[in-house]
This record gives C-alpha cells, sequence and structure tokens, in this order.
C-alpha cells in the first residue's frame, strides 16, 4: 500500500502540498495577528463586506456569460470581457447627453433605465455577432480553435472600440441622487452600494429563472446534455446558442453599468481585469453551473474586499490593500489544481470533457 501511494506521489505533488500549507499558515497567522491587534472596528469590517458583496455582484453578472456558455459549448468565451466592456463604455455617451441637457438629475430613474437599456442592447448584440462571425463556423472544430479564435475576437474588439471611441477615459457625470449614503445602528451603507446590491440580486434571480423555469431555459439545458439528441426531439441548437449568447451579453451589458455605478471611469481596456475576475469566479463557483456562478462571484468578491486587510495587515505589510489581485488569481491556480470541478460544479464525464 505504501509503496503504491510513492508512486502515485510525485515531486510536483509534494511542492504543491507544501507551497498550499504555507499559505494556509500565513492567512492564518495573519487573520489571528489582525483580529488582535484590534485596529478595525466593527463598522469598518461591516463596510468592506458591504463593498465585497457590490463587487461581488458585478462579477456574478459578468460570469453569467463564460457559465452559460461553457455550459452549452464547453468553451471558454474569452472574448466576453470586450462584451462586458462594450455596453458602459457606449452607454457613457448617452449618459453624458442627459446629464448635459439636465435630463440625468431631473430624472435620475429613467435616466438609469435608458443607460442600462443601451448598455444591456449593445452588449447582447455584439456578443450575438461573436457567437456568428467567430464561433459558429468553428463549431466543430478542435477545442485548441475557438480558444485561440476567442483570444483573437478579444483583441480584435479591444482595438475597434479604441479606434470608434478613442484611446482615452471617458468620465460618467454623477447623479446627484445617489449621492451620500444611510445610517443604521452607527453603520454607513452608501446608497450606490445598495443600488449595485440590489439590483445585481434582482437581476440573478431573474436569470436563474429564465434558465431554470422557462421554456428556452429547458432548452438551454436539454442542449448542454446533448447537443444532437436535442435537435432530434425538435429543438433549434443554432437558435438556442444564440439566446444564450444574447443573455450573456445581456448580463455582462447590466453588470458593467452597475460597475460603473461604483467606478464611473470607462476605456477600451476596462473589461480585461473584471472578465479574467469574474472567469475565476466562474471556476470557483463551478463553470456551467449558473448558482455556481452567484455563490463564487460573492465568494470571491468578499475576498477581495477583506481578504487583504484579514489576511495580511497583521503581518505588517504595507498597503495590503494592493495585492487583492494576487488573492483572486491565486485562488483560481488552488480551485485549478485542488478541485477544478468548482464547489457546485459537476464532475464532467469523458463525452463531456
Amino acid at each position: 500500500m505504501f509503496r503504491t501511494a510513492r508512486q502515485r506521489i510525485t515531486f510536483s505533488d509534494i511542492m504543491v502540498w507544501v507551497i498550499g500549507l504555507s499559505i494556509a499558515v500565513v492567512v492564518v497567522w495573519g487573520t489571528i495577528s489582525t483580529l488582535q491587534s484590534g485596529k478595525y472596528s466593527a463598522e469598518s469590517w461591516f463596510d468592506l463586506v458591504i463593498k465585497g458583496l457590490a463587487l461581488g455582484g458585478v462579477y456574478a453578472l459578468i460570469a453569467m456569460g463564460y457559465t452559460l456558455v461553457y455550459g452549452i459549448l464547453r468553451m471558454i468565451n474569452f472574448a466576453h470581457s470586450e462584451v462586458f466592456m462594450s455596453g458602459p463604455f457606449t452607454a457613457v455617451f448617452l449618459a453624458q447627453a442627459l446629464n448635459e441637457s439636465g435630463f440625468l438629475n431631473r430624472q435620475p430613474l429613467l435616466s438609469i433605465l435608458a443607460i442600462a437599456v443601451v448598455s444591456m442592447l449593445v452588449s447582447m448584440t455584439i456578443a450575438i455577432l461573436v457567437e456568428r462571425v467567430a464561433y459558429r463556423p468553428l463549431r466543430n472544430a478542435p477545442r485548441l480553435v475557438p480558444l485561440i479564435t476567442a483570444i483573437g475576437a478579444s483583441f480584435f474588439l479591444q482595438y475597434t472600440f479604441r479606434g470608434f471611441y478613442g484611446s482615452g477615459f471617458e468620465a460618467y457625470p454623477t447623479i446627484e441622487t445617489l449621492n451620500g449614503s444611510w445610517v443604521f445602528g452607527g453603520v454607513q451603507l452608501f446608497k450606490t452600494q445598495a443600488v449595485v446590491i440590489i439590483s445585481a440580486f434582482l437581476m440573478m434571480f431573474l436569470l436563474y429563472a429564465i434558465v431554470m423555469w422557462s421554456k428556452l431555459g429547458k432548452a438551454m439545458r436539454a442542449v448542454s446534455e446533448d447537443k444532437e439528441a436535442a435537435a432530434l426531439m425538435g429543438i433549434d441548437v443554432d437558435k438556442i446558442i444564440v439566446f444564450t449568447f444574447a443573455l450573456g451579453g445581456a448580463a455582462a451589458g447590466a453588470g458593467g453599468v452597475l460597475y460603473i455605478l461604483q467606478f464611473p471611469v470607462v476605456h477600451f481596456y476596462m473589461g480585461f481585469i473584471p472578465g479574467l475576475k469574474a472567469f475565476t469566479a466562474a471556476v470557483l463557483g463551478g463553470i456551467g453551473n449558473v448558482p455556481g456562478a452567484f455563490l463564487g462571484s460573492m465568494v470571491l468578491g468578499l475576498l477581495e474586499s477583506v481578504g487583504p486587510n484579514l489576511f495580511l495587515d497583521g503581518l505588517g505589510i504595507p498597503t495590503a490593500s494592493q495585492l487583492k489581485d494576487a488573492i483572486a488569481f491565486i485562488i483560481l491556480v488552488f480551485i485549478l489544481i485542488f478541485r477544478p470541478s468548482g464547489i457546485l460544479g459537476e464532475r464532467l464525464t469523458k463525452s463531456k470533457a
């Protein structure tokens, strides 16, 4: 038995476990040190948790695009970060026009809805075009070919929008209604954070309802299980795939509006980091699993917001918050090593793998 175990365990396995245990020790040690120092009050931790939930809500809407496309086509749509970028980067010009006319602050609700509709329509249109032009001709090609195509489509979209809108930064105008905060029991909650969290939860519930309870959602799940069998049962597979891309694109456009409520500056490269974070969240929760994408996004948002202060501040690391991106990608690496299926992900059969 021991001889078999020695044959199975390689030097790489030992190194991975050593690194993993070292990181675990650092996290536990840093957490204990931070909590013992008493540097942060309960209100500070609450503020970080709310910030993490708001960030997780945005990641969840972007991650939906990754997880829906993977569930149908078993491919990672790396152009999805640019689908996310295209919506708010286009809607900023509408927002600026509404602000100049004074309509933005006279009718803030209608203005936000108009901005959201434009953002969602643009992102949805870009997602459908990417599927039709870049992916559909390669649907039966080896897996590596669509992956390379997705990376190429990502660069193409980045520099197309740079050519149309310029390489500079565009700022969203301030919406006076969303300025300020509410105070509950001595705890401050910013209005933008409340809007983002509530909107993200509502939109995620709507997306889940579409996938799980609508006729199109049932067809999506059937195509995900077996395209050939679904086609034999009368399901238009091409139509369902287009609908999947459209749904993921609309969710990304909505996520873009929530993103700019927190970070009101857009540019042609803005989708890269949030897209990678959303992909990390989708893998963490279980890529191809809708509730998993939401759970993974919330966990990642909380870890990114709370983690640097909780894990690293007690170790005396200066500007620990600057390491939040490192935390996200360390999570991605270890999830891929120890549980590639994610928290709620299925263990794929050989036919799907």
